[in-house]
C-alpha cells in the first residue's frame, strides 16, 4: 500500500505578483525550489494564511534569487500581493516508509530568503 505524503513545504512565502491574464501556474525562485526538491510543472498545494483559501496549481520556474512568488491565471484571484502562502508538494510514500519518511521544509522571511531548511521528525 502506498500513502499519499507530504514531501516539501514552502513556509509563510510572500506572493510578489499576481497575474490574471497569464496562462495560469505559480513562478518560484529556482533557489527555493531547489532548496525545497520541487520541480518545475510539479503539481502544489497553495494554502493562504491570510484569507484561508486553499487551491491547487503548478510550478514554473522564476528567476533565480528574484525572490519571486507569482500567482498566474485563476490562481491569482486566490490571493492578494503581500499576503503568506504555505507552499507543499506531495507524493506516494511505500507504507513500509511512510513510518521513517521525514519532508523537507523551508522556512522563508519576509522577502522570501531562506531562513532554515529542516526536516520535520516525529
Amino acid at each position: 500500500m502506498k500513502r499519499i505524503m507530504l514531501l516539501a513545504k514552502l513556509h509563510r512565502a510572500v506572493v510578489t505578483e499576481a497575474d490574471l491574464h497569464y496562462e495560469g501556474s505559480c513562478g518560484i525562485d529556482e533557489n527555493l525550489l531547489e532548496a525545497a526538491d520541487m520541480r518545475e510543472f510539479e503539481k502544489i498545494e497553495l494554502y493562504n494564511i491570510n484569507n484561508g483559501e486553499r487551491f491547487s496549481t503548478y510550478i514554473i520556474k522564476a528567476a533565480r534569487g528574484s525572490g519571486a512568488i507569482s500567482l498566474n491565471g485563476a490562481a491569482a484571484r486566490k490571493a492578494h500581493v503581500g499576503d503568506h502562502l504555505i507552499i507543499c508538494t506531495y507524493g506516494p510514500v511505500d507504507d513500509e516508509e511512510a513510518t521513517a519518511h521525514i519532508p523537507k521544509v523551508v522556512l522563508l522571511d519576509d522577502h522570501n530568503r531562506i531562513k532554515e531548511v529542516k526536516k520535520i521528525t516525529n
